[in-house]
């Protein structure tokens, strides 16, 4: 992992009314991660992040749990890949009443650490990665299946209804046809399904 996007909002430091005129500076992301040897780009413009982001090994997010939910919702859709949340003082204070809220991070980092501390933080959260889409792919086909299977035994029921046989008699059936047609079988389920509630209406 060479090469990061670090992503800034930090107008939630702005000054409101009656706040002091001297802001101290905010711990900068990229320069800690450039002198810790990382490629970086640091970008807020979409049109930007969206043409560059298949270059990019990582995100880091330097703002406030609510926002690294928005953008990290906006990068996932272009590109699967590790979310880190660069957790300054001003960011953590900014994120309290946030604590319950599900974002999908894969690790932190932290203006204190060190190259060697942001380089196993960034392994771990690349690995953290990996397992949370994996898990997210699992998910993804069991759901599938569930769903083939819900249009399947609705077709069963169907075809017991009308042709008086058995539910092992229509799966054969609907494998068959299935088999003939050179379709799966899911398919096949789902037009007899759709062809009962189009003949019943």
């Amino acid at each position: 992992m060479r090469f990061l996007l670090v992503i800034r909002d930090t107008s939630y430091t702005d000054a409101g009314p009656g706040a002091p005129d001297v802001i101290p500076p905010l711990p900068d992301p990229e320069a800690k991660l450039k002198t810790s040897g990382y490629l970086v780009l640091a970008s807020r413009q979409e049109a930007q992040i969206r043409k560059r982001i298949r270059e990019v090994d990582a995100a880091v997010l330097d703002m406030p749990i609510d926002t690294v939910r928005r953008w990290g919702g906006l990068l996932l859709k272009w590109k699967p890949l590790p979310l880190l949340w660069w957790c300054s003082a001003e960011a953590a204070a900014a994120s309290l009443e946030a604590c319950e809220t599900d974002v999908p991070i894969d690790g932190i980092l932290t203006p204190s650490m060190s190259a060697r501390e942001l380089h196993w933080a960034l392994q771990i959260g690349a690995k953290h990665f990996f397992e949370r889409q994996a898990w997210m792919d699992e998910r993804a086909q069991l759901v599938s299946r569930l769903e083939e299977r819900k249009w399947i035994d609705m077709a069963k029921g169907i075809l017991c209804d009308v042709n008086k046989v058995s539910e092992a008699e229509a799966y054969d059936m609907l494998r068959k046809r299935a088999m003939n047609e050179r379709k799966r079988m899911v398919d096949v389920a789902t037009s007899v399904v759709r062809a009962h509630q189009q003949l019943k209406f």
